[in-house]
């Protein structure tokens, strides 16, 4: 009898029953695809960003001044003595006298002596030979203005005369070729020769080195080239840890073919005699100073351009975003241009704001 009234009961409520299930899976439904649009689309941005009950972000800002800084450009080069020769023969000889490696000499004073063999008769007989023409065209001369001389005749004794000039001069240079003496000042650097050695016109005979004065060479990117002019200062530091300072002498008005790189030259005095000739050396380039600001290298940006840029706040507290110019940077720090001579420098919290916006400022000292 309870049997048959409950399932009686449940027959009368089916009805009921299913039109909840559908009613509670209808609002599933719905309460999914509400998370599922809130999911892939963004809120709507408010319509007044800068509405006075908007509440500012604060950024911390630090003033940032001016000062004078001196770029360097870089130069790996080799110190050359300014004067280096190496003295050939002039005439050939053996080789009588010789000066010796290392001596120091002054200009004029004799390198090396080679033997005379006929030179000096032929001086004596050069120089006979041009007394006699040159008597012979004075006598010529008397006569044609006489005119017991024909022109011919003069002429001949004019051309005869010259040409015992040079004869006689041929043959002092040729006397003078075998006494060489040193060009300027220097030192004896190497000698290729020996005494007894026979020599002819051409051959190798000593290399004479004057390095009062240095001058060290080297190479400048393309990118570096624009602002060297000659006269700028420079220093030379030596692989041992020595320094000279001189002045650019020479920036190449071309660049080379293969390296794309312009050749620069700088001078060196060297009063004390240094042994830096041939030696490796670094080159440091200084331009002229200018201004710039000197800040740490994580307050570097990058606009929608990709240029590079530093936050900065205005007059009105504005946050913006100024383009600059980076000059040198290290791990510790960078120099830019760019930026106003006083600068209100963000140094926290610029990247939760879009330039632009009015922040509120908490001022550091640097």
């Amino acid at each position: 009898m309870g049997s048959r009234s409950w399932r009686s009961r449940a027959a009368r409520h089916k009805t009921r029953i299913w039109a909840a299930l559908v009613l509670v899976v209808v609002l599933f439904w719905l309460w999914r695809g509400h998370l599922y649009q809130a999911a892939r689309q963004a809120p709507e941005a408010e319509k007044n960003s800068q509405s006075p009950d908007r509440q500012e972000i604060t950024v911390q800002v630090t003033q940032l001044s001016a000062s004078d800084y001196q770029p360097q450009h870089l130069v790996q080069g080799q110190f050359q003595a300014e004067r280096e020769l190496v003295v050939r023969a002039r005439t050939d000889g053996v080789v009588e006298q010789l000066a010796e490696l290392g001596q120091t000499l002054v200009e004029g004073e004799r390198l090396l002596t080679l033997s005379l063999d006929d030179r000096q008769a032929a001086l004596s007989r050069a120089e006979a030979e041009q007394k006699l023409n040159a008597a012979e065209l004075k006598a010529a001369e008397r006569l044609s203005q006489k005119g017991l001389l024909a022109d011919t005749e003069l002429l001949m004794r004019r051309a005869a005369a010259a040409a015992a000039n040079a004869a006689l001069a041929e043959a002092r240079l040729a006397l003078d070729y075998s006494r060489p003496t040193a060009p300027f000042a220097g030192t004896v650097n190497a000698r290729h020769i020996e005494t007894g050695d026979y020599v002819r016109t051409g051959d190798s005979l000593l290399m004479l080195v004057n390095d009062n004065t240095l001058t060290l060479s080297g190479f400048v990117p393309q990118q570096k080239v624009a602002g060297l002019t000659t006269g700028l200062p420079v220093t030379a530091t030596a692989l041992d840890g020595r320094t000279l300072s001189g002045t650019l002498s020479f920036v190449a008005a071309a660049a080379d073919s293969d390296t794309r790189s312009f050749a620069v030259e700088a001078r060196f005095d060297n009063p004390q005699g240094l042994r830096l000739a041939g030696a490796s050396a670094e080159l440091t380039i200084h331009l002229p100073a200018r201004l710039a600001h000197r800040l740490s290298p994580a307050l570097l940006a990058l606009d929608e351009q990709g240029r590079t840029g530093v936050h900065l706040v205005d007059e009105q507290n504005r946050l913006q975003l100024v383009p600059v110019t980076l000059l040198a940077i290290t791990p510790d720090e960078a120099w830019v241009t760019g930026l106003p001579e006083q600068a209100r420098v963000v140094t926290r919290g610029a990247g939760f704001i879009t330039p632009g916006e009015v922040v509120a400022v908490q001022e550091l000292r640097e």
